[in-house]
Order: C-alpha cells, then structure tokens, then sequence
C-alpha cells in the first residue's frame, strides 16, 4: 500500500469517502477487497451468515455510476452489514430460530430504507443469539460466532456478529440494537465503538419478530443504532437513521438533536464509576477505568468518583431486570408464560435479588407495569437533575473483557467467572445495561486499551436523554487523545486457519 492509498481494510467512513470521491478506488473495487477479505477470514469466525454480494454488486456498479455524475451522499459506495433481525426484502429473517429459516419479508427495515438512500452497500446481515438474549452469539440456525481477538471467546451478544465483523474489517458500519447491552458489550468484547441512542430515536419499524408485519411503532427498552471503529462514523451513521418514522410521528415532528455540551475534554464535567452495590468488578476492567480516569484528569477534564446526585443504582437495577422481561415476555409461549408465573407467584416478598425481579418480570399484569413504570419516570427525573451537575458518566460495559465460549443449558444455571469468584451470568451480564437501558438514556461505547493478554476493554459513556451528540462526542475526545480502534494482530487467513 502506497501512502497515500486508502486502508481498504479498516478504513473509516470518511477516509474510504474521501477515496472513492477522489479516485483512488471505486465503490466495485472497494465491494471486491470486502468480499474478499470475508471470504478469506470469515470461515472461524462466522460474523457473516446472511450474505447479499449478487445485489451489492449491482449497487457498487450503481454507486459508481452516481460518483462518476459527481453525487455526493453521506454513505455512497461504503460497504456495511446489519444485524439479522433487520427485515431486507429477499433475504432471511430468522431471529435465530430455525422454524424462520425460510421466512423473507417483502419489504425493508425503515432503518435499511434510509441506509440505502444514503448510498449505502448491504453485504450481508450478522449473527446473534437466538431469540437476542444471550451475550454469546449462537443459535441453531447459523452456527457460533467467535471474537477475532480469540477464536475460543465470545464476541458479545445480541449484536456479537456486527462487533466482531467490524473488528476482522469486513467493512466500516455495522448497524445493531440494544435491549440489555447488545450493541455496548460487544463493542467492548471485539474493541470496537458502539452507540445506543436515546429511546425513540431510531424508528424500529421493520425490525421485529417474523411474522409480524412491520408498523410503526416504539418498543419498551429497546433501541436500534450503529457500531463502527471511529466516533465520527458513529455521528455520521446516526444523523442517516435518526429521526421519526415518515408515516407515524414524522407526520408533525422533526429531529432537532441538540450539539454536543462541550468540544474540548478540559470543559466536561464527569463522573467516573467502577463498581456497583450488587456486582462485582473485575480487576482487569476496574483498573483500565481508573487509568482513564487519571488520562482525563491529566487533560483537565472535572472529573468526580462519587456524587450525592447519582440516583441509587441497586434501585435501578431491580427495576430495569423487571422491566427486562416484561419487554420480553411476548416472546414466551403460553407454557413457558405460565411456569414463570407460578415462579414468581412462588418468591418470598422480600426476595429482591435480581433473579427474583426478573422472575418477576415476565409474568407481571399491566397493573403492576403501570407502577414500575410510575417509578422508571421517577428516575428519569432523577437522572435529569443529575445532568445538571454532570456532563457524562464513564461505566464499565460489562464485569468482564471477552470471556471463554459458555453454551451450557440451563441458561439460568450458567456462572459467570469474575477473577475466581462466581456469579450468576444473567446478573452480571444484565447489570450493566442499567441505568441507559431503564431510563432510555444514550449510551457510547468506546475502547480505551486492552489486558496483558491482548483483549480489548471499553467502557460506556452515558449522558442526558436526546444528547446523544455529548456522548459521541466526548468518546471521539478519548479516541484522539488516548488512542482508539486497533486491529486483532493476528487476523490473517493463515493463522485464523490453523
């Protein structure tokens, strides 16, 4: 590569626009590099599973035809992948269960509709775990998907094929979602930048399980949004599929997202947090915290470590793990519905593990949704009048870096290893998707270093509600001062081979 050629394999968005604009690589050629690099690297570590190259070679040739007339569109030519329950008309929606193998929608995601517009290339869709609720991405349908830093660990999950897709450099955006932390823990796992915007940002029409039509519509928690390997791309790609449905809400609104608070890291006020009431923190992640916390410091950032402001989080923890599988209790078949609720109807009233508020969750009548709802407004409250002290909060993605595969049944009995102390996987996984989660709050994820063995940590920065340009902001700020994105050093076809 001569340098002033472009990096076709980890280019950004930006970088890869600014070549094809100049001629220095077509929208087919880079589409070519791409397929060739998943074709030769994506064997072991099925990101992948849902591949459209036919179609995207159609849309290269399109897009190269609108270049050469001099059009200029915020993804023109730019490869990208989806995660697979994203609807794309003709190709498999499966949500991981094998009874959708043979399901295609008529139609695109809204969220697609835009992406193509912009003039972006669909490659390909990306694997999950089956159904979206585990941080392993596996299911029966497609297989394992493995974290290219280290074939024998998880890449996350829901969103674990777009983490790990982006860290092997099979394009530059992958688009994801995030009910638990899907997008933010395998940007963590993979090493790699992920945004879950504000509830209600991105429309979720044409994301949903088959055979469900696709309507407009806002879900409880859940969230769709990007994941790239720079901030910018984050921006970039939010501003394409941000804003209210076209047939619902964007009848009489229009987005308006407030700049970010600050432009320079010395002028934001954070608060840095690296352990929780309920769980523990693993060593390896607490102490790359603390190091970005003295980096922030030293570049004259007002940093705190504690605040009387910060709302409870034990609280929120309970509150969001009912609020969890209440959102995801439509997916329970009448049996499993039933035993949840002679679970729940069997815990002793001051049983407030998290176990037991989840158990609780799936069962739950409107009634008492109502009142953990009543209580979510009363935190968001809180959270709003934090935000006034505070510009951002700094919080681990999750207990742990990438852990060992772990596809043990029952789900429930898994445990999770936290430097030599067990605990349940469900709860150390969950955790840290409150307070984002619970309070449909943005949530950036950013990696900051990695362990002694190579394997990425990041953390997720948190801000107000609808100030999601803060929160990309202020991780573009820690890219460029403290290094980002770096590729597995060891991604080659021969070694990933062996």
């Amino acid at each position: 590569m001569t340098a002033d050629a472009p990096d076709l394999d980890y280019g950004s968005i930006g970088a890869l626009s600014g070549a094809l604009h100049g001629r220095k690589v077509s929208a087919s050629e880079l589409l070519e590099h791409t397929i060739a690099r998943i074709e030769a690297l994506d064997g072991p570590i099925n990101a992948i599973v849902v591949r459209d190259f036919d179609r995207a070679r159609d849309a290269a040739r399109a897009a190269d035809a609108a270049l050469g007339r001099g059009e200029r569109l915020p993804l023109l030519g730019i490869p990208l992948t989806l995660k697979e329950p994203f609807n794309v008309a003709g190709l498999a929606t499966t949500w991981g269960f094998p009874h959708f193998k043979d399901f295609q929608p008529a139609e695109d995601a809204l969220v697609v509709s835009r992406l193509k517009a912009a003039g972006a290339i669909i490659i390909g869709k990306t694997n999950i775990p089956i159904g979206l609720r585990d941080f392993q991405s596996y299911n029966d349908v497609y297989g394992a998907t493995n974290n290219p830093w280290d074939l024998g660990r998880s890449a996350g999950g829901s969103s674990g094929g777009s983490g790990a897709a982006l860290a092997a450099g099979f394009g530059p955006l992958s688009i994801g979602s995030d009910i638990g932390g899907s997008i933010r823990v395998p940007a963590h796992f993979c090493g790699v930048f992920g945004h879950k915007p504000s509830l209600g940002l991105v429309p979720l029409r044409g994301y949903s399980l088959p055979p469900a039509p696709p309507v407009p519509g806002q879900g409880d928690l859940a969230v769709v949004g990007p994941m790239a390997r720079t901030a910018s791309d984050l921006a970039l790609s939010l501003d394409v599929i941000a804003g209210p449905d076209e047939t619902r809400d964007g009848i009489g609104y229009r987005l308006a997202l407030p700049t970010p608070r600050h432009d320079n890291l010395r002028d934001f006020r954070i608060l840095v947090i690296d352990t929780h009431p309920l769980m523990p923190t693993g060593d390896a992640v607490r102490a790359a915290i603390g190091r970005l916390a003295e980096r922030l410091e030293r570049s004259g950032a007002r940093l705190a470590r504690a605040s009387a402001s910060l709302p409870d989080l034990a609280e929120s923890a309970r509150l969001y793990m009912k609020l969890l599988n209440a959102a995801r209790s439509p997916r329970l078949t009448p049996a499993a519905l039933a035993e949840a609720q002679g679970l729940a109807a069997a815990l002793l009233p001051d049983d407030r593990s998290l176990q037991a508020e989840r158990a609780r969750g799936w069962g739950m009548i409107h009634r008492e949704w109502l009142a953990i709802d009543a209580a979510r407004l009363q935190l968001q409250q809180k959270w709003h009048q934090f935000f006034r002290e505070f510009d951002a909060v700094v919080y681990p993605a999750a207990s742990v870096p990438a852990f060992p595969h772990d596809h043990s049944e029952p789900f429930d009995a898994r445990q999770l290893d936290i430097d030599g102390k067990l605990t349940n996987y469900s709860d150390a996984c969950f955790i840290w998707a409150d307070p984002a989660s619970t309070c449909g709050l943005p949530a950036t994820a950013v990696p900051i270093e990695r362990t002694p063995s190579g394997l990425p940590i990041g953390v997720q920065i948190i801000g107000p509600y609808l100030e999601d340009r803060t929160t990309i902001a202020l991780a573009g700020l820690i890219e460029r001062e403290f290094g980002g994105f770096v590729p597995p050093p060891t991604l080659s076809a021969a070694q990933l081979a062996r």
